[in-house]
């Protein structure tokens, strides 16, 4: 069955990093995790389809992450990777929007500057988590067959290109070095997931900061996120002096 309309109010949201092997592999010198990487995200990140991305003042490097989110459905604590699944209520498309100047990405780093030696403002900032509309239960699709992700920025007037899509990821989830399964169990070892809760669980290569030059989201662009059997999720990009939201 497939819902619309979602609107998520996450108690959790707990991010996996380093997760796809074609990642991985784009960041020269980095090595594939022996455990899962996590982070996490708060409910002030979370915007709908449609809503303005917020470039906070003092970043210049906004990039874009497509990623699969798992939304829990029943409570899992110190779950086995054979029992996983029967917590999983089913799936949405997230952006996992980073500040890779302020993560600390040699590739976003003017000089004299440095990264802010962990994730936390760079990952979870306001506006930071975009959403898709459409849930899809879990009898409804297999990631572990391998969904199709892809990513698109579109850049905005006078800027070149304009107007024009130009795509940055395309995965599938069929690349995951930890699948659903074993995130669950390894997640809920330790922090118990409760219904509602989701596990962004990481994105594939093609992002902005590794590119050359890299490329970078500015305001007038928008960013399209989109997971095969889900649908997308798309944002304006506006810069904090233009946030809509009151003070």
């Amino acid at each position: 069955m497939r819902v619309t309309d979602y609107h998520p109010s996450p108690g959790k949201i707990v991010c996996v990093g380093l997760n796809y092997r074609d990642h991985v592999a784009e960041g020269a010198g980095r090595e594939a995790p022996e455990w899962p990487l996590l982070f996490a995200k708060f409910a002030n990140a979370v915007i709908a389809d449609g809503e303005p991305v917020v470039r906070p003042e003092g970043t210049h490097a906004l990039d874009l992450e497509v990623e699969l989110g798992v939304v829990i459905g029943r409570r899992a604590r110190r779950v086995a990777v054979a029992d996983a699944m029967d917590h999983v209520a089913g799936y949405v498309v997230v952006n996992d929007v980073s500040a890779r100047d302020w993560q600390g990405n040699k590739a976003a780093l003017r000089d004299g500057e440095k990264g802010d030696g962990q994730w936390l403002r760079a990952k979870g900032s306001d506006t930071f988590l975009p959403v898709g509309p459409v849930f899809v239960t879990a009898d409804e699709i297999d990631p572990a067959a391998g969904l199709r992700l892809r990513s698109w920025r579109i850049p905005g007037p006078g800027r070149p290109g304009a107007g024009a899509a130009q795509p940055m990821q395309d995965g599938t989830t069929a690349d995951m070095i930890f699948g659903i399964p074993q995130l669950i169990a390894f997640i809920s070892r330790h922090i118990t997931l409760e219904p509602g809760d989701v596990i962004a669980t990481g994105t594939p290569s093609g992002v902005g900061v590794f590119r050359d030059p890299p490329v970078f989201l500015e305001p007038g662009d928008r960013v399209r996120c989109e997971i095969e059997g889900i649908g997308s999720v798309e944002n304006p990009i506006v810069d904090w002096t233009d946030d809509p939201r009151p003070a």
